[in-house]
């Protein structure tokens, strides 16, 4: 599967962003989604996750309450809602794939297809 990420940009503290990750190339519907960050010097690490269907969604704690994970089987598109932002979650977010359950604890490297990444930069 092909998946290609887009939406970030550059907003000041406390504003909104939505990301979109377009897959193609397989079937979208079997597909655990999640979002990473990668921020300069540092490790990718896990932001969120989400069932198959939609009924399942994890969050690592630090966006808890102002991130929300939500996707669209019909259009093959996964979305992460940012809102509250704040100048810590600037770095290049990745869109991922995999096969299996969605689970509360994800690695990178427990995903198999990545987007490209795009950059979200938040002014203080």
């Amino acid at each position: 599967v092909q998946l290609q990420a887009s939406g970030g940009g550059l907003v000041q503290s406390g504003g909104s962003l939505r990301l979109s990750c377009a897959a193609s190339g397989g079937t979208f519907s079997r597909y655990v989604m999640g979002w990473f960050r990668q921020a300069p010097g540092r490790e990718r690490e896990f932001v969120a996750a989400i069932s198959w269907s939609g009924s399942r969604t994890y969050y690592t704690d630090s966006v808890k309450g102002r991130f929300a994970i939500s996707r669209d089987n019909a259009k093959n598109t996964v979305y992460l809602q940012m809102n509250s932002l704040k100048p810590e979650d600037t770095a290049v977010y990745y869109c991922a794939a995999r096969l299996g359950v969605v689970s509360s604890t994800s690695t990178p490297a427990e995903y198999d297809y990545w987007g490209q990444g795009t950059q979200v930069t938040v002014s203080s």
